[in-house]
């Protein structure tokens, strides 16, 4: 039985999900990236609330969403966490490989100041 590409990252990231919860003091960065875009949010599970949020979208730069746009959005989110309060989070990459844009994005993170 052939598995497709969607249904492979759903089961990857199910087993992901069942192993990472977000917290108050520790949330979840969640990475989504489309083939345009990349996009990643800092969640806190226990209420279910979206702390803080950043895409290559709010960005001034082409909207083709490569390394270094991926990385500057994770710095961009860093700084929002920093400014509010979050200092460090559980990186969960989605069910994505940790490679390429997703890494840049944590990268950049961690320079901002996030412990991941």
């Amino acid at each position: 039985m052939a598995v497709n590409k969607a249904k492979r990252r759903l089961r990857i990231r199910k087993g992901i999900r069942n192993k990472i919860s977000g917290s108050a003091e520790k949330p979840r960065l969640c990475v989504y990236k489309s083939n345009t875009n990349i996009y990643a949010q800092i969640i806190n599970d226990d209420q279910g609330h979206t702390l803080a949020a950043a895409s290559s979208k709010d960005l001034d730069k082409p909207s083709q969403a490569n390394i270094e746009i991926s990385k500057s959005v994770g710095k961009k989110l860093g700084a929002i966490a920093i400014e509010k309060g979050i200092n460090q989070v559980v990186f969960d990459r989605g069910g994505y490989l940790y490679h390429g844009r997703v890494k840049a994005l944590a990268e950049g993170a961690r320079e901002a100041g996030l412990k991941i």
